[in-house]
Parts: C-alpha cells; structure tokens; sequence
C-alpha cells in the first residue's frame, strides 16, 4: 500500500529537492511539505507519526463507543519533521449509521486540513469570525477550545476549525449530521505524549478518506 509522497494540497506529485530546489516542489503550489504515504492503520503506524511530528497528533480519548482509529499519516520529510498530521476515526454516527471524522493539526499554509475539508485553502478562512461565539468546543491538551463552522465546503460533509497549541486544528466529519458528536465536548488527545497506551488503540479497517 505504500506509494511515494505527494502535495499535501492537492494530492499530486512531488519532486524531491536537489540541485536546484532545498525542498520539496509541487508544479502546481512551488515548495510544500510532501504527505507521506498513508500505510494501513496499526500502533506502529501511530508512533512512527507521533514521533516524528512537531505538531500535535489529535485523537479522541477515550474514542467515542463503537469508534475505531481507522488510519494516519503527515506532511513534512525527515529533514523537517512532520509539520501536519492527520488521523481518521469511523463508527456509528449520533443519527444512525457511519460517520467518519478526521482531525488535522497543522502549521500555517500546509494546506492538509483545506484539501480535506473540499476548500482550495490553503487555511480555513475564519478571519473576523473569530469575534463571533463559537459552535462547539472540544477539549484539546486539557484546554478548552473553540472550534467555528467553515464555510464554502462541499454539502456532505461538516468542517470545523480552530486553534489549539498555537497551531491550525481541523475537524472534517462525514456525513454534516454526523457533527452533532462534536457538541458533547468531545476530549482529544496528543498522541505525542502517548507511550505504550497506542497498543491499547482499537483500529479497523483503512479510512478511504484519507486517500481522496
């Protein structure tokens, strides 16, 4: 299932750098930093991500009844660290059948958590609705924090965004009803602080989420 590294934008190829670029190169988007391969969910999986990231790798603890961790991977290289990561969950939905949620944590203009949520990005664009109330809180590294709708994304999903640790933090949700599990405060956890508790992580089968 491994394949080779991509834009974290737009999902094409990537040159790596060499004689005449230091980094990675997208014809579309000029330097990103390359998404990895996304490889079969497991603990191995989650601690190669988590260890390698400088951002948070957000997972609800404990997962939700019925919930698995179904995949992982990050945008950066070996150089540069993981400068975003995205983990996906599937289980039952608050309103019946699957729902779907991915969590992204990301730098500024990596682009990941925009390409996810269906926006041509590469950020959510809340700007002055930071003023407004938020819609939903969650618990992010024992801090309460606010997340606000993102508009302009395609009507079958439900994209929230705020920020947490200083850093972009994205909650993409199929299908939009399946949102209303983000109103029960939902715990997330950085999966960086995590030791031998990522083997007692329930995973299921790959989210093909993650491979749109």
């Amino acid at each position: 299932m491994r394949g080779e590294p991509s834009c974290p934008k737009c999902g094409g190829q990537v040159r790596a750098p060499g004689l005449f670029a230091d980094t990675w190169q997208c014809a579309a988007h000029g330097a990103v930093h390359p998404l990895q391969p996304v490889v079969p969910p497991s603990a191995d999986a989650l601690a190669a991500v988590a260890n390698r990231s400088r951002v948070p790798l957000w997972m609800p603890w404990p997962l939700p009844v019925g919930w698995l961790f179904t995949g992982v991977t990050s945008a950066g290289d070996d150089v540069s660290g993981g400068r975003a990561t995205v983990l996906a969950c599937t289980g039952p939905g608050p309103l019946g059948g699957p729902g779907e949620l991915l969590l992204v944590a990301e730098e500024l203009g990596v682009g990941l958590g925009a390409r996810y949520a269906g926006l041509p990005g590469p950020d959510p664009g809340l700007g002055p609705r930071l003023d407004e109330p938020p819609e939903v809180k969650v618990v992010a590294a024992g801090r309460p924090t606010p997340l606000w709708p993102v508009k302009g994304v395609p009507e079958d999903r439900a994209v929230f965004a705020g920020e947490a640790l200083g850093l972009w933090l994205w909650a993409v949700i199929w299908p939009e009803r399946s949102s209303l599990m983000l109103h029960d405060e939902l715990v997330l956890a950085d999966l960086r602080q995590a030791g031998s508790e990522l083997a007692l992580v329930p995973s299921g089968a790959l989210s093909p989420r993650l491979l749109d």
